[in-house]
C-alpha cells in the first residue's frame, strides 16, 4: 500500500515537472505587444468577460474605450458602472437587436456610426485597451466591412489591446486575432422560461 509521504513525494516530483515546463513556456514568450481577443460563439459571457478585462485595464491605470455595437435599447449594469470611471470612453451606439429594431437601413447607419467611432478609438495611442461590444454581429450582417476592420486593427498603435465579442465572428477575423474564445452552450436559464435577471444578464 502506497504511504501518505510516498503520495506527497509523487505529487511534488509531478509538479516541479509541471513548472520546469511552464517556467520554460513563460521564459521563450518575450514579444511584447497589443493583442486582438476575440470572446465568440453562442454561448453565454462573451462581452461579460470583454467587461472583466476594462476592469483588469482600469486596475493597471489604463485608458480604455468602449463601443457598443446593437445593443441600445436599455440600460445594463456594466453600463451604469464603468461610466463612472473617467478614464473610459464609452459609447453605446445600437439601438437595440436587430429582431425588435426590423430595420436594415437604420441598423447599418447605426452600425456605421459605430465604427467611426471606433475608428477614432483605434487610431489613439492614449487609448490601451478597445472594447468594441457585438462588433461580430455587424460583422457577420455585413453591416460594417471586415477588411475595414482588419485593416484598422492592423494600424493600431503597436500597445493597444482589443477586445471583440459577438457571435458568428468572421473566420478572417478569427485567423488574424491573437486570441479566440468560443463560448459553448450548455444550458441557459432563459429556456426554462427565466426572464434576463439585473446582475447576470443585465
Amino acid at each position: 500500500m502506497t504511504s501518505e509521504a510516498e503520495r506527497d513525494e509523487r505529487h511534488r516530483a509531478r509538479m516541479a515537472r509541471q513548472k520546469a515546463v511552464v517556467d520554460a513556456k513563460i521564459a521563450s514568450a518575450a514579444v511584447e505587444r497589443g493583442v486582438v481577443v476575440v470572446n465568440t460563439g453562442n454561448g453565454k459571457g462573451k462581452s461579460t468577460a470583454g467587461f472583466g478585462m476594462v476592469a483588469r485595464a482600469l486596475g493597471h491605470g489604463m485608458r480604455v474605450g468602449v463601443v457598443q455595437f446593437i445593443k441600445g435599447s436599455s440600460t445594463t449594469g456594466e453600463e451604469a458602472f464603468f461610466r463612472r470611471f473617467p478614464e473610459v470612453e464609452y459609447h453605446v451606439m445600437g439601438e437595440g437587436f436587430t429582431w425588435e429594431t426590423q430595420d436594415r437601413a437604420r441598423d447599418t447607419a447605426a452600425a456605421q456610426a459605430a465604427w467611426a467611432v471606433a475608428g477614432g478609438m483605434l487610431r489613439n495611442p492614449g487609448i490601451a485597451l478597445v472594447l468594441l461590444d457585438e462588433l461580430n454581429i455587424a460583422l457577420k450582417l455585413g453591416y460594417v466591412a471586415v477588411d475595414d476592420v482588419l485593416a484598422a486593427l492592423r494600424a493600431r498603435p503597436a500597445a493597444q489591446h482589443v477586445v471583440i465579442t459577438g457571435r458568428g465572428a468572421p473566420d478572417a477575423l478569427i485567423d488574424y486575432a491573437d486570441t479566440v474564445t468560443d463560448m459553448h452552450l450548455v444550458k441557459h436559464a432563459f429556456q426554462a422560461g427565466i426572464r434576463a435577471q439585473q446582475g447576470v444578464e443585465l
